[in-house]
């Protein structure tokens, strides 16, 4: 891997920009492993449902670009070498799920959501800021960010209409990758984050899904 100090400051922002384009754009991400649905048999679903699964899967994508966001916000501001090079290592791991996330957007014929750029541009922001603050308490949004991702991945299995096993297959190979990633940040020594930030990342986190559901 690259060391980002022999990039000019130049480098780094096209690297950033690059890295944005290619998060946003749909189908511009290639998973390393195949999706936990490709050996599930779709099972018929009404246009209600499609519609409804879609929404669902929407917002998981949608996580995904934040992921992505916060991880290279935080990369681009991380003090320590081995704290840089864990949160490039997952942000990797989460490009399978962004991959996996706009695979089944189109198997539902349907798309990502149209806001993914505003939701990348903030969440760089948090993630940068984060870093700024300190390595601790960066792995600690890394976990706390993840906690909360797991959440709403729970949440989602039981929203899933029951025959609906691909999106199923899915959401819990996520559930397992993230619940890893939160782990991996608190072993490193990511500090509890003040209940006061937990509750801002709480409300931004569900107008992010009230407003992808559907856009």
């Amino acid at each position: 891997m690259s060391d980002p100090i022999n990039h000019s400051f130049l480098d780094r922002c096209l690297i950033q920009f690059d890295q944005a384009l290619r998060t946003c754009v749909p189908g511009s991400s290639h998973a390393t492993r195949n999706s936990p649905a490709e050996p599930v048999a779709e099972e018929e679903l009404t246009a209600t449902e499609k519609k409804h699964i879609a929404g669902l899967m929407r917002i998981n994508h949608t996580g995904e670009v934040c992921a992505q966001a916060l991880y290279a916000g935080q990369a681009a501001t991380a003090k320590l070498d081995e704290v840089r090079e864990s949160m490039e290592h997952a942000a990797q791991e989460e490009v399978d799920h962004l991959a996996w996330c706009d695979e089944r957007l189109k198997q539902l014929d349907s798309h990502p959501s149209l806001l993914n750029p505003l939701w990348y541009g903030l969440s760089f922001g948090m993630g940068a800021m984060a870093g700024l603050a300190g390595d601790k308490w960066s792995l600690g949004f890394v976990a706390e960010t993840e906690q909360q991702v797991c959440d709403h991945l729970e949440d989602h299995l039981q929203k899933l209409p029951e025959h609906d096993s691909k999106s199923k297959a899915i959401i819990e190979q996520m559930i397992s990758d993230e619940k890893q990633h939160g782990e991996t940040a608190k072993a490193a020594g990511g500090a509890d984050l003040p209940i006061a930030v937990k509750q801002a990342m709480t409300a931004m986190a569900e107008v992010m899904k009230k407003t992808t559901y559907h856009v």
